[in-house]
């Protein structure tokens, strides 16, 4: 099949130090697992699991079988350290201690 044919979509995946942005260029139809098989970033970065992170196209949740379009970024999400309830409740408990 020509390049002419394929969409191009771009995987994403952050961490505190590093971020790394993968174009791909994908056969019309690919769901979001496949770009993430497909850019390699597994091999790269090992503690991703695909059934414990969770990943979205620009910002928003999307589910794994979800089909790209074009110019779409593929987002892989790290688990939370802190609870952001939880951290805001510290902040708030030690503003009105002082």
């Amino acid at each position: 099949m020509a390049e002419e044919n394929k969409i191009l979509v771009e995987v994403a995946y952050a961490l505190p130090d590093e971020q790394i942005i993968i174009p791909l260029q994908v056969e019309p139809g690919t769901n979001l697992t496949q770009a993430i098989e497909l850019s390699g970033i597994l091999a790269r970065y090992p503690d991703i699991d695909l059934s414990k992170n969770k990943f979205g196209v620009f910002g928003k949740l999307t589910k794994a079988d979800t089909v790209l379009r074009e110019k779409d970024r593929v987002e892989i999400y790290r688990p939370l350290i802190a609870d952001p309830k939880e951290s805001r409740r510290r902040r708030a408990e030690k503003k009105s201690a002082s």
